[in-house]
């Protein structure tokens, strides 16, 4: 069989066409290069056949008489003319340069290119420079990185993420400043319809308020469902879900409402087990039980971690990693190793990174700064920029640096928060892995586990920027990371809230408009000057040109 197929696959390589050569197109028809030859000359026939129009129609327009008449004019204007024209040159240029500065650090790009692309390059005729065809290798690059930037731009939901009434809104109460982008809290809104919610949820009428709860956007309103919910049925675990991460105003609220929703949800947890193998609704309903059950416990420890029963945070959350491994998606490891740290149980953190600092799971910048934190933790107590320029660095401290260059370079916005540079704001409820929302989601938790360690900022401090130089084009290859994605600063504005600077690496260069507007300006304005200062010899000069 293995022989028949092999022939029969040789036989139809045989029958088929021989493909192109890779990086050749194939022969085009006479019709392809007449259409070619015809859109490359377009442009000069018509400029030819303008010419031509207005030569014919120079008596009937009285092109010389209308331009005798304008020399005179002219030469009839006085300097004060010429200083206004410029002086209004300046300020119209300097008005348009001030918008294009203010556009580029909002938006991250030119205005005038965005529109020239957008809208004008459709009307000269202009098209895209190149078009995709199944079979050549350009495309088959283009598709893959495009697949590649997908992937990395995909946004996560942050595993430290805060409560919503007792932290958000109390920041928002002081502030009078919204933390969460709407943006933000649409995709929360998905998540919960996805955890909170199933095709069985008609048979309940508390899930049925629940589901509508879910997809409400004003928080009074859900706060009212969930109200409603309970109403119908007491022991609607969703509901205390919802209460507790939106009513209740301080932890101490929230824990008391998690532990009435774990209370509810195990009762309905085990009452699913037994009927999960009667038809497949029942097990979509065993799922979505236990997303609700994983994340009550979840959200009981890190209530535990913020009251300060830390060992306790940390017993719920083994116990929920042996319990439930397949939801490794949910990085409850990345909430274990911020607990751990608090304890200062730093053989345990080591334990936990050798499980999930492998080369086959996605990384995280929890996951290498603190494999950096942990190697520069044994030698920053006694290291000195002077000592090590002396005599070299030691092979612990090469690990340590190694350790730090890594860290750096899959996030490079990390170290600017952890030594305190740029402002921390409360971390979003989602974050881009190697943006700086997961850079500000890291640094809010992590910054007091690197002060607490002597000398390890100053380490970080002597070492992080030594990381671009192994990478001079992040955009195109990295070192030990693939190359730095280019999506994250478009989609960090998204989930960061407009107050905050967001951070952009590699640093963008000022578009060409910026020095052009600038440049206009100035040589107006030093124009406008030179007018009103000398308008004899200006005068001479403009009607001389």
């Amino acid at each position: 069989m293995a022989d028949g197929d092999g022939l029969g696959e040789a036989a139809t390589a045989a029958a088929s066409p021989p493909a192109p050569a890779p990086g050749l197109s194939p022969p085009l028809g006479w019709r392809e290069r007449l259409r070619a030859g015809l859109a490359g000359t377009g442009a000069s026939l018509w400029f030819v056949a303008g010419l031509g129009l207005l030569y014919a129609l120079r008596v009937p327009l009285r092109l010389c008489e209308n331009l005798a008449a304008v020399t005179i004019f002219l030469n009839s204007l006085t300097p004060k003319f010429y200083v206004a024209l410029t002086g209004t040159s300046s300020l119209i240029s300097g008005l348009i340069f001030i918008f294009e500065w203010w556009y580029f650090h909002k938006h991250g790009t030119s205005f005038i290119e965005q529109v020239s692309v957008s809208h004008l390059r459709p009307l000269m005729g202009g098209t895209e420079s190149s078009i995709a065809e199944p079979g050549f290798p350009s495309s088959n690059r283009e598709s893959e990185t495009s697949r590649q930037n997908l992937s990395e731009c995909k946004v996560w939901r942050n595993p430290l993420n805060l409560f919503r009434g007792a932290e958000y809104r109390r920041y928002t109460w002081v502030t009078g400043k919204e933390p969460l982008t709407y943006y933000d809290m649409n995709l929360s809104a998905q998540d919960h319809q996805t955890f909170f919610t199933c095709d069985t949820d008609f048979l309940r009428p508390s899930d049925i308020v629940m589901q509508k709860a879910w997809r409400e956007r004003n928080p009074p309103a859900r706060i009212k469902a969930a109200y409603q919910a309970l109403e119908l049925n007491n022991d609607c675990a969703t509901a205390y879900v919802l209460l507790a991460e939106e009513e209740a105003t301080t932890i101490v609220d929230a824990e008391r409402l998690f532990k009435q929703a774990l209370k509810a949800g195990e009762t309905i947890y085990r009452r699913s087990q037994q009927c999960q193998h009667q038809s497949p609704q029942h097990e979509a309903q065993l799922r979505r039980d236990t997303n609700v059950l994983v994340y009550i416990k979840r959200r009981l420890a890190m209530c535990a971690r913020k009251l300060g029963r830390i060992r306790e945070a940390v017993k719920i959350m083994r116990d929920l990693m042996k319990e439930f491994p397949p939801l490794t998606m949910l990085n409850i490891h990345e909430n274990l190793l911020e607990s751990l740290l608090e304890l200062q149980a730093y053989a345990d953190v080591q334990a936990v990174l050798a499980k999930y600092d492998d080369i086959s799971l996605p990384k995280s910048a929890a996951i290498c700064y603190t494999a950096a934190l942990l190697k520069t933790r044994t030698v920053s107590d006694k290291f000195s920029p002077e000592t090590a320029s002396r005599r070299g660095l030691s092979t612990a401290e090469i690990n340590a640096v190694e350790a730090i260059h890594r860290a750096v370079e899959f996030n490079p916005h990390v170290p600017k928060y952890l030594l305190e540079m740029k402002s921390l704001i409360l971390p979003p409820e989602h974050i881009l892995k190697r943006g700086d929302s997961e850079a500000i989601a890291y640094a809010f938790f992590h910054l007091q586990h690197w002060k607490r360690i002597e000398g390890a900022l100053n380490l970080l401090q002597c070492t992080w920027e030594g990381t671009f130089r192994m990478i001079p084009y992040p955009l195109e290859k990295g070192h030990l990371f693939y190359p730095y994605p280019s999506c994250t600063e478009t989609a960090d504005r998204e989930l960061l809230p407009t107050f905050h600077h967001v951070s952009v690496y590699p640093k963008k260069e000022l578009p060409f408009f910026i020095h052009f507007t600038a440049g206009l300006c100035s040589s107006t304005a030093m124009i406008a000057l030179l007018t009103h200062q000398f308008p004899e010899i200006m005068g001479v000069f403009a009607k001389a040109f």
